[in-house]
């Protein structure tokens, strides 16, 4: 019987597993629509004539923090 509940055991963490995956898979589309809507905003400000560095005061990053969000 302890076989039996170790193999359960077992399988609900491998359940569990599954889930958690899923979940980081959701998240990471997320935010990936997220930091693709993010980069077309701060292009969008470019376009306007908005500096990078004005964004970057903005949103309190550094320019080159602004410069790795345009880049992805």
């Amino acid at each position: 019987m302890t076989t039996d509940n170790n193999a359960a055991a077992q399988q609900a963490t491998f359940d569990r597993i599954r889930e958690v995956r899923a979940e980081a898979i959701k998240h990471t589309q997320l935010a990936r629509k997220f930091a693709a809507e993010r980069r077309d905003l701060m292009q969008e400000l470019i376009g306007e004539g908005v500096s990078q560095a004005e964004i970057a005061r903005e949103l309190g990053v550094t320019r080159q923090a602004i410069q790795k969000m345009l880049a992805c």
